[in-house]
């Protein structure tokens, strides 16, 4: 059960989205576009509303998320179609489908409301429950796994790469005399443990001291930043002609992978300082805009 607040949550700049999609899907007789992380299907709800003649794949790797969204978007009948499997098996499920190109492609990255709302799931250090912050409850490997199998070496470069966090090897040091006494299993547990490895001075400032250690030990724990890499390339080879491929990212890490593959795939391998386009090694894709967009201050206050 989810409770009836969360099913009214707005997504994240949705509007935003619409519009960036909207010339692709209007210039085509029979437009289909991908959800490649559905959640609670905001997105694709409103996408579906806007253009009647639009079928949406929507996929994701919660089956609860696929069981609400499903839910939700009863009414569309055969407009909309439900997919449980990892984004970054993206183009397989086209194929599966019957689509070998499409004409919007939409990631929204990182951790959903429903997976940090439910405190059950052990993504959020604000609620006690197991340390699990699995996005797919079928796969083995917890957060629990990692914190209490992993070497100390593979610990800090998990939490230094994922994380970004300069007390790394001090929170590390804490885990691994903690889990010799007993194996860490709790969100609070973990937490605690956190915030008194990292000075105290450190810990009146920027907000919970336990923020980046659970970020990181979810990125490892789903493989996040490893599927983001396997997906967007296949994205971008399932653009139909003028079709587009929206991403959102909400963290430094996500971003950087994004914007190094969209760099490259409207970079022309053209030498500098020829007269003429090489026709084989131009750009193959376009910019809508450069740089990023950002949401406003009130929807950042709303979410």
């Amino acid at each position: 059960m989810i409770q009836e607040s969360n099913t009214q949550h707005v997504s994240v700049m949705r509007d935003e989205c619409i519009e960036l999609l909207s010339p692709a899907i209007s210039a085509h007789a029979n437009p289909v576009v991908i959800d490649a992380t559905l959640g609670l299907g905001g997105h694709t709800e409103a996408l579906l509303n806007k253009f009647p003649h639009l079928v949406v794949i929507g996929i994701d790797r919660d089956t609860q998320a696929i069981e609400i969204a499903t839910e939700r978007l009863s009414r569309f009948g055969q407009r909309f179609i439900s997919h449980h499997s990892i984004f970054d098996r993206i183009s397989d499920v086209a194929k599966e489908h019957g689509y070998s190109h499409v004409q919007g492609i939409l990631f929204d990255l990182g951790v959903s409301s429903l997976q940090l709302d439910n405190g059950d799931r052990g993504f959020s250090y604000a609620h006690d429950a197991s340390l699990d912050m699995r996005m797919d409850k079928s796969q083995a490997k917890t957060a629990a796994d990692i914190v209490n199998t992993y070497s100390p070496g593979e610990l800090v470069r998990i939490l230094r790469t994922y994380g970004e966090e300069k007390f790394a090897t001090r929170i590390v040091e804490s885990i691994v005399k903690e889990r010799e006494k007993a194996p860490l299993n709790s969100t609070s547990h973990l937490a605690t443990l956190v915030k008194n490895a990292i000075p105290a001075a450190t810990r009146r400032t920027g907000g919970n001291p336990a923020k980046r250690t659970f970020q990181a030990l979810r990125i490892e724990t789903n493989d996040e930043l490893g599927a983001i890499t396997r997906a967007i390339p296949q994205a971008l080879e399932l653009l139909d002609i003028h079709a587009r491929l929206v991403v959102m990212s909400f963290q430094s890490l996500e971003d950087r992978i994004v914007k190094n593959f969209f760099q490259e795939a409207t970079t022309s391998g053209t030498p500098q300082g020829l007269p003429v386009e090489i026709a084989e090694l131009a750009a193959k894709f376009g910019l809508v805009f450069n740089g990023s967009q950002s949401p406003s201050e009130a929807e950042v206050e709303e979410n």
